[in-house]
């Protein structure tokens, strides 16, 4: 036990002179007077450029050569017509090719654009892969196969199940699927859970597993998947039609007709207007909760990192004392964003669970 405190104390000291002596270079460096005024580094864009889609993936920077992988663009123009290339043809967003560019300002800033002959700029029909469609296809591939994998394992000891024993990931998974079954489809659906589960586990593991994996700052993990609107909303529309379309006709009357004083629902319609209205704000109640969520946890992890580099100018002390200071607050937020990335995912999943079951109404019986 000494010796392994005296590693911990030792492995301690290392990272503590290590961060110093990274500080010390970058204040160095940076006290030295330039020939040329500096670009100031500029937050803002930095968390905006990191957070945001893209038509290529960005891995790193080699000074100022850029290594990033261009993915596929496939693009409809109004003059241009269809047309298939590489994002590499943009060299990053600075060039235009076949009459496309990568628009710089204005709203469709970071979208492909199509130039008219005119001059006017408009947004052709968009089919491309981006870095967030890249990685829900490679996040979606790499869960099928882990699932499929361990309904595998079960199949092949059909035969045997009360000798057979599940362990490692396969006895997680196990767990974490009867912790969902069990704790959220029967107590919130009611007797027809087992018609919604496998949508429920689905949007589980989906979630967390997206959210994990875009915490990782290395390719291919790092996109910011769940912070796309685009991608929660689509979640919530699923939500949206499995409650609105299996709904009983009971579920309709309660909207419509629902169980209050009369003067509630007649002549000025105040409960039914209601209960219409919420049937909208619920899925985006399920949207926004979780794209705001990881949105803004990856937005905190990338200011804090930038809490270094804003700091270089103010001196050695001061440097290495922030640098220190992001890198435990950094660490510190990784392992609460791994905590809110499986609430989020079990919120969603328990509130699409409370939202199905009240879709699952029955008629009371008369007294």
């Amino acid at each position: 036990m000494r010796q392994m405190a005296t590693g911990k104390k030792g492995l301690a000291a290392m990272i503590v002179l290590m961060l110093f002596f990274l500080g010390s270079i970058g204040s160095a460096s940076a006290n030295e007077e330039p020939q040329e005024k500096k670009e100031e580094l500029n937050v803002k864009e930095l968390i905006l450029d990191h957070v945001a889609d893209a038509y290529d993936w960005h891995i790193t920077d080699f000074g100022e050569t850029s290594v990033s992988i261009p993915l596929p663009v496939i693009v409809k123009g109004r003059e241009n017509g269809w047309q298939f290339f590489s994002s590499a043809r943009f060299h990053h967003g600075h060039d235009s090719y076949r009459g496309f560019s990568i628009a710089e300002e204005g709203p469709y800033k970071g979208k492909i654009v199509e130039t008219l002959q005119s001059g006017e700029e408009i947004r052709p029909l968009d089919f491309s892969l981006t870095k967030n469609a890249v990685s829900l296809l490679l996040c979606s591939t790499a869960l099928i196969i882990i699932i499929l994998s361990c309904a595998s394992w079960y199949k092949k000891r059909q035969n045997n199940l009360e000798t057979a024993s599940p362990g490692g990931w396969i006895a997680f998974l196990e767990i974490t699927i009867m912790s969902i079954v069990d704790g959220v489809a029967k107590p919130c659906i009611g007797k027809n859970y087992k018609r919604y589960t496998p949508y429920l586990l689905t949007v589980f593991f989906f979630i967390i597993f997206i959210n994990i994996v875009g915490l990782i700052p290395l390719f291919p993990a790092g996109a910011n998947v769940t912070g796309n609107i685009a991608i929660t909303s689509v979640l919530a529309l699923f939500t949206f039609a499995i409650v609105n379309l299996f709904g009983t006709k009971e579920y309709w009357k309660e909207i419509f007709w629902p169980d209050v004083p009369a003067w509630l629902k007649v002549p000025v319609p105040i409960m039914p207007v209601v209960e219409f209205i919420g049937i909208f704000t619920k899925p985006f109640a399920l949207m926004i909760r979780l794209f705001a969520s990881i949105l803004s946890g990856h937005a905190l992890i990338l200011g804090l990192t930038c809490m270094v580099f804003l700091t270089v100018r103010l001196g050695v002390a001061m440097n290495v004392g922030m640098t220190i200071f992001s890198v435990i607050l950094t660490i510190f937020s990784d392992c609460v964003e791994l905590l809110v990335a499986y609430i989020q995912a079990y919120v969603f999943t328990m509130l699409s669970a409370v939202y199905i079951g009240l879709s699952q109404v029955e008629a009371h019986p008369h007294k």
